[in-house]
């Protein structure tokens, strides 16, 4: 039976159903059984609530961003808010480090035909190795010094020996430019978790977006790890005497692509750009069709703070730029060419409209053929000052991946000493731990409870709105009624929720149940709210947004196994700086209120929470204490802490908040909330029993 068009009196025979079921916890399927809103006319499809109710808002965002567009008009206007953009840009993704050593050292040397290959180790932080391929021009046919081009890789596990990006660098130094490519993190050499074979199990996408998980909390993003690389490669190069230091130009593919992009915003001295087969447009058709990219492709709050893919190109107007698009791109060649028309104007209105440049290739996805040409093209005529049709010869020199190796075991964590993105991120945790103690024992918990609101993004008490009840009909059980209601706290969202009322006895109190697999998971007769109900309780059963019913399906690019089933509505919730814990401490705070209304209420709700929701449940009660008798936690996470000195993580992705451990601790809310909390079974990052904090 199609549980999405069948008709309302399905839930009705489904609950009865359950007086006989076995006591415990719900299955999945039998779950599905319970569904408040089927038949429900407002809401067709409740598992697309999430996405439709954050596109309206992305919606809303590009119509503040159009309107700011057009009113940038004068070189005084454009030029603040260049500055403006690049200084949030950089806070959001965390910064980046003082300068080091780069202990930069050549460990082997290829003679190819028309150029040769230096390969290069170095550190871009102490001990954080960097593999790279430094093609040369031939010198006795290219004087030096020469103009150089940083490459960028994009997502292929090959890296800087991918045959695209290799065959890239060989045209260009085949044509006077000197190309420095280089592996980023989880992708050639450079693969950031190795098990204790020394296999690496996280390659590419997958790695850099677990690196994420903890960036996030960090108030980081996996983006400053590959952006600072980049800006290393610049620094070796200038550091170099055959390298022409104020000719740099920078051009890559895919993620490649991104990672241009993001250089050619921040990094003045690339003089000529080249991003291929990326800018498209958030506020176009890449967020509602293809869904978030890559944990670096999102960066906090981009689309409330007005940075699109077109703003990557006017950050750094009037500059050469030249996108590399194709005709047959995932990332839609339309939107490709609405962000080149808005930079294309802003160009113009200082006065350099032929500096920003299009080409696209009748291709699908990848650094094909013409758009390598393009982009070496670009670099001699802006680089080298020499305009001229390039062509890749059909018997282009070009190596192979085993001759580029830089290490003897082919990976950079096997070299002594070596340093991954995790432990440069435990670093960063264990100093911030130290911030965090020393904010809470000199700030007053009023004050740091305000941070802790703003930072998850919940309103102030006082703001939160009335919620909207409807109830859709009841079901009688022997020993209690169940109400099935929409608990609606904001136009577009909707809360299914069951709630238990005990039969002949009064009510003594009112529950709020949560549970990570939704309302249904412990619903059966003999299970855990039953129990409650026998006592004499009020137990509303809810789904918080995005769970249960309201759960979307298909959400597979960010692996459900390890992020769970929420990564790309996460991250549109990323784009517009709000987070899902924060969004669900509000639904809470909402159904609490409501419930505290009813009979037996007065004395305070009871909070139960099952699972990682336990997140927003410790907000909820450390913010607003007053509305709570009890707390318990079941199977909560340990800390956020924790996240980030295991690394590898399961199902964190969704209850991460950005930068909260620059403030605040999952623990730090706890001695708020106090005696009031019972935690039942801590877990770890991996969702493995451990010990309380």
């Amino acid at each position: 039976m199609n549980t999405r068009t069948a008709a309302g009196n399905l839930l009705l025979i489904s609950l009865a159903a359950l007086a006989t079921a076995a006591p415990g916890r719900v299955a999945p399927a039998r779950a599905e059984t319970l569904r408040v809103l089927t038949g429900y006319a407002a809401l067709a499809e409740p598992e697309e609530m999430m996405k439709a109710y954050l596109l309206r808002q992305v919606a809303e965002a590009a119509s503040r961003w159009r309107e700011e567009y057009e009113a940038r008009k004068t070189p005084e206007q454009i030029a603040d808010y260049q500055k403006r953009l690049k200084e949030e840009f950089a806070r959001r993704i965390g910064g980046f480090p003082e300068r080091a050593p780069l202990h930069a050292r050549t460990v082997g040397v290829l003679q190819r035909k028309g150029y040769r290959v230096e390969k290069i180790l170095f550190e871009s932080q102490p001990k954080h190795y960097v593999s790279a391929s430094l093609y040369l021009p031939d010198a006795e046919r290219f004087r030096p010094p020469f103009p150089a081009v940083a490459v960028p890789c994009g997502h292929s596990d090959d890296g800087k020996a991918y045959a695209g990006y290799a065959t890239y660098c060989a045209l260009a130094a085949s044509n006077g430019l000197a190309a420095m490519i280089f592996d980023p993190i989880d992708q050639g050499e450079r693969h950031q978790w190795i098990d204790a074979d020394g296999k690496a199990s996280l390659a590419c996408c997958p790695g850099h977006n677990m690196v994420g998980v903890g960036s996030i909390l960090l108030g980081r993003n996996t983006a400053r790890f590959e952006i600072y690389d980049g800006m290393r490669v610049i620094d070796y190069l200038q550091s170099r005497d055959d390298v022409a230091t104020e000719r740099i130009g920078c051009s890559g593919n895919s993620g490649g692509g991104t990672q241009t992009a993001y250089l050619m915003a921040l990094d003045e001295r690339i003089v000529a750009a080249a991003p291929s087969c990326y800018i498209c447009g958030l506020f176009g058709r890449l967020l509602e069709h293809n869904g978030a990219q890559d944990a670096e492709q999102n960066i906090f709050g981009q689309l409330a703070l007005g940075m699109d893919h077109a703003d990557y190109c006017m950050m750094r107007a009037p500059r050469p730029t030249l996108l590399c698009t194709a005709t047959n791109d995932y990332f839609n060649i339309e939107d490709a060419w609405n962000s080149f028309r808005a930079a294309k104007r802003l160009y113009s209105r200082l006065g350099y409209g032929e500096r920003m440049c299009l080409v696209e290739t009748d291709q699908p996805h990848g650094f094909s053929l013409r758009l390598r040409e393009a982009s070496v093209r670009w670099m001699c005529r802006w680089l080298d000052g020499r305009d001229q049709a390039i062509f890749e010869p059909e018997d282009l020199d070009v190596p192979a991946k085993e001759d580029l190796q830089c290490t003897p075991g082919g990976e950079v964590m096997l070299l002594p000493g070596a340093r991954s993105v995790y432990d440069l991120n435990r670093d960063c945790g264990r100093e911030l731990a130290e911030t965090r103690k020393r904010l809470w024992s000199e700030t007053p918990p009023p004050q740091m409870l305000r941070r802790v609101a703003e930072m998850a993004g919940v309103r102030r008490p006082g703001d939160l709105p009335q919620p909207r009840v409807e109830n859709l009909g009841t079901v009688e059980r022997p020993d209690c009624r169940i109400e099935r209601i929409v608990i609606r706290p904001e136009d577009g969202i909707f809360l299914p929720a069951l709630l238990f009322l005990p039969k002949d006895r009064a009510v003594t109190a009112g529950v709020v149940y949560v549970h990570e697999d939704g309302k249904a998971a412990d619903a059966a007769p003999g299970g855990a709210i039953d129990a409650l109900v026998r006592a004499g309780k009020a137990v509303l059963a809810v789904d918080l947004r995005g769970t249960g019913e309201t759960q979307r399906l298909g959400q597979k690019y960010f692996n459900p196994g390890l992020h769970g089933p929420d990564g790309q509505d996460y991250y549109i919730a990323y784009h517009l700086g709000r987070s899902y814990v924060g969004m669900r401490v509000e639904d809470l705070l909402v159904c609490a209120r409501w419930l505290a209304k009813k009979p037996g209420g007065d004395g305070g709700v009871e909070l139960v929470s099952v699972g990682y929701l336990g997140s927003s449940a410790l907000h909820a009660a450390a913010l607003e204490p007053e509305l709570f008798a009890s707390v318990k936690l079941v199977r909560p996470l340990v800390s956020w802490a924790n996240v980030v000195e295991l690394g590898y993580s399961k199902n964190r992705l969704v209850d991460t908040v950005h930068g909260a451990l620059c403030v605040y601790d999952l623990p730090d809310l706890a001695r708020v909330v106090g005696e009031k909390l019972t935690i039942e079974d801590p877990r770890d990052a991996m969702g493995e029993p451990c010990a309380r904090p």
